[in-house]
């Protein structure tokens, strides 16, 4: 990733780690007001902080999902794909899902405003 997007990567790095570390609050403040935000499991989106709250509540409540970055990639419309290995575990910890995924992020003002799950 070329130096030039070091503080969005940053600002990712620190989301995933929120993230994995089940801090929402610290994950949420790294989000706008509007964020859009995937169901990743359920369909739709869910917006603004307190539906990812929500969202990520639920999911925790009945799946273990760890993310960890591999590779960033600047697209050409501004947002930046990051791949991703993921593995889900349900709450006794055998593996549901251990694979290659990428998410899509739009950030808007140092802020991810909208996540996308490409796959």
């Amino acid at each position: 990733m070329p130096d030039s997007l070091l503080p969005e990567k940053e600002l990712l790095l620190a989301a995933y780690v929120a993230f994995n570390a089940r801090d929402i609050d610290a994950a949420l403040a790294l989000m706008t007001s509007d964020v859009a935000w995937p169901r990743a499991f359920k369909g739709g989106f869910v917006r603004g902080p307190e539906e990812v709250r929500a969202y990520w509540t639920e999911q925790w409540s009945e799946i273990d999902p760890h993310v960890e970055p591999v590779a960033f990639h600047p697209q050409d419309d501004g947002s930046i794909l990051v791949e991703v290995q993921q593995v889900v575990r349900d709450l006794n910890g055998s593996v549901l899902a251990d694979e290659r995924v990428r998410h899509r992020f739009t950030l808007e003002g140092g802020l991810i405003q909208r996540m996308e799950v490409d796959g």
